[in-house]
């Protein structure tokens, strides 16, 4: 069934890699010149986004270490970390592709619990960074960029947004959230007698996943805070991405570039994460670059470039993580 499922995924993420080389909006003769003018940029940018997906893993890795041995070595880790990401990117509503395609992989390594426990972690560590990032953002913009009433209130509303986020991250870290997570699924009509059923059969395995995921955050601080800070810095450093094509288009180097270049991530980010029932985010992304680059000063051309670049670079890793999935299947050792 396993390896089933991990077929349609993989033929979903290709489907999805084939749209969106056939729909790109734009000329082959503008995205060559555009990866002409990226130049040696590019390369950097790949090797960037390699450092990110390296710390990704090792971030998933302490998580894993906490919870018993860890019997799989980190580069078949960083290989399911890779595919996980790709169908995250390549799937509508992405953590319906890559969660449960690592929580198959892992689950002949470490048993479906704890499989299932440190995906959950690692993945609600990736989200509550996006909240941590969003808010450094928001203080970043209040300190530094000029404010007019729509800023005012577009701040506001993403600063209830992101505290409101953060409070229920927060609360699952300390208590859990699976079995409250089956219990909100059961007041959606159409999944209450499904999440009933479920939650009476599985009671004893939901609580169990539950109880792993606060132990981590109530007994293993120091692992919990490094794959904290691992991840919060990885997308802080995923800004310099940003940065490597505002020099290209003249921007001084500079601290204030890079503010600029965090800013425009976290709007773009934001504005792409909202679209996320949306394979690879096809136009939200554009759209949240061209928004943040011109409320920034800068030209729309600025913004057609970095979210062309961006999205060969997302294509690239996407192709090759669905191509690993069909390379070293794990095996069991449990």
């Amino acid at each position: 069934m396993n390896s089933k499922i991990k077929n349609i995924l993989f033929f979903i993420g290709l489907a999805s890699v084939v749209v969106m080389i056939v729909t790109f909006d734009v000329s082959w003769d503008v995205l060559w010149s555009d990866l002409c003018h990226a130049g040696y940029w590019l390369v950097a940018i790949l090797l960037l986004w390699c450092v990110l997906y390296l710390m990704n893993t090792l971030s998933w890795w302490l998580i894993l270490r906490e919870s018993g041995p860890v019997n799989i070595s980190f580069l078949h880790l960083f290989k399911i970390v890779l595919s996980g990401f790709a169908l995250n990117s390549a799937t509508p509503v992405g953590l319906l592709g890559g969660e449960p395609y690592k929580i198959m992989e892992m689950t002949p390594v470490v048993g479906v619990q704890r499989a299932t426990s440190s995906v959950l972690l690692f993945t609600m560590m990736h989200i509550f960074t996006h909240f941590c990032y969003w808010v450094t953002a928001i203080v970043l913009w209040l300190f530094l960029k000029p404010l007019n009433v729509g800023m005012i209130i577009l701040l506001t509303v993403a600063s209830v947004f992101c505290a409101t986020g953060i409070y229920f991250f927060l609360r699952g870290y300390r208590y859990g959230l699976v079995v409250r997570g089956i219990r909100w699924l059961g007041h959606i009509p159409g999944l209450r007698s499904w999440a009933q059923r479920f939650a009476s059969s599985h009671e004893e395995s939901l609580h169990r996943i539950d109880e792993q995921i606060a132990a981590l955050h109530s007994q293993s601080r120091r692992s919990f805070y490094a794959s904290l800070l691992l991840e919060y810095v990885g997308r802080v450093m995923q800004s310099l991405e940003i940065m490597f094509m505002l020099l290209l288009f003249g921007a001084a180097f500079s601290w204030m570039t890079f503010v600029d270049s965090i800013l425009i991530l976290a709007f773009t980010s934001l504005f792409a994460n909202l679209l996320g029932f949306i394979p690879l985010q096809l136009g939200g992304r554009e759209g949240g670059f061209a928004l943040s680059t011109a409320q920034l000063g800068l030209t729309g051309g600025t913004g057609l470039f970095i979210s062309i670049i961006c999205r060969v670079r997302e294509l690239f890793f996407t192709s090759l993580g669905l191509g690993l999935m069909k390379l070293y299947p794990t095996k069991s050792k449990v």
